[in-house]
């Protein structure tokens, strides 16, 4: 958490001058701003995150992770989205210990395929915009369903409730944008290969802060900070793979917060082009600290089970 903290305030000192944006358009690559669509508008985005790397020495990773989104405004205030999720894996881990990469492909280490992942809905509502109010705030819910996961490409059914907070500050009127964005996700996932039954029931934070500036008309340039960790100890057959790690809970009988498994703290520029009807957003965030439990993969003050070296992201929006 101290990283967090220490990454949220770089981008707030950092913070020197960009118009204001039209609604719904990313400046960021995870940040998001506060903005709805106008209602009875539709905005179709196709997005991609490229992760590269787990550390020197355990072979080569990539995971592209695709996804062409339509948006919907209800009202100004409300907007809904559906979104499909495609995977792309194409590595080979050399690192016996790098899991699940390397045990789950038959002890290969090596994967080549593109595949549908799952989907997700969600909701957006605006409460205080930026532009009137002293600061803009919004609030997301989503649900996602996976049937591959997202680190190796192996089959599994997840389920996912999403809640985040969208915080935005507008300065220097409108040309300054910062914004700060915390999200709880509550996942539920099991995998059966015929041999062992995998449960994990995870509680993972996600807090992404930017800011951006516009250099030029129609251009904004920024900075993008971004913690990860998730919460939870892996159940196989009915027994806790790790004792010693707390699990976690989220059903109407028992909450709880597990042990953290593994954090990752990234940083990095973006840029943005906007037109009158489209928009294009890209970033390259690098991870800069790491770690985890003792279970964990880590390598030179950074987390590589989870985590890699460095995330290359993109979208591209058409509102009509």
């Amino acid at each position: 958490m101290k990283h967090v903290m220490i990454g949220a305030s770089l981008l707030a000192l950092s913070a020197t001058a960009a118009s204001t944006a039209s609604a719904e358009e990313n400046l960021w690559v995870y940040a998001k701003g506060t903005d709805t669509r106008p209602k009875g508008s539709t905005e179709l985005k196709l997005s991609s995150i490229s992760r590269l790397g787990k550390g020197k020495g355990n072979g080569s990773y990539a995971f592209h992770d695709i996804r062409p989104q339509i948006e919907y405004g209800v009202t100004d205030r409300l907007t809904i989205g559906a979104e499909l999720i495609i995977f792309n894996h194409n590595y080979s881990i050399t690192n016996p210990d790098l899991n699940p990469m390397f045990e789950t492909q038959d002890g290969t280490g090596s994967y080549n395929n593109t595949s549908i992942g799952g989907y997700e809905l969600a909701l957006k509502y605006n409460v205080l915009s930026p532009y009137k109010d002293a600061i803009g705030l919004s609030f997301v819910a989503a649900w996602d369903h996976r049937d591959k996961y997202r680190l190796d490409g192996a089959d599994i059914k997840q389920n996912s409730v999403e809640l985040m907070a969208l915080l935005q500050k507008n300065f220097m009127d409108d040309t300054l944008v910062f914004a700060f964005n915390p999200k709880i996700e509550f996942e539920r996932r099991h995998s059966d290969d015929g041999v062992d039954f995998v449960l994990e029931e995870e509680i993972s934070l996600d807090i992404s802060a930017g800011v951006s500036y516009r250099v030029a008309p129609k251009w904004f340039v920024g900075l993008e900070f971004r913690h990860q960790s998730d919460y939870l100890s892996p159940e196989v057959n009915g027994v806790y793979e790790e004792p010693s790690l707390k699990p976690s809970h989220f059903d109407l009988k028992k909450f709880q917060i597990g042990t953290q498994h593994q954090n990752g703290n990234y940083f990095g520029p973006t840029v943005h082009y906007a037109r009158e009807n489209w928009w294009a957003t890209a970033g390259i965030l690098f991870q800069f600290s790491g770690g985890g439990s003792e279970f964990a993969f880590k390598q030179n003050g950074k987390n590589f089970d989870e985590h890699e070296k460095v995330h290359i992201g993109w979208t591209l929006g058409y509102e009509f």
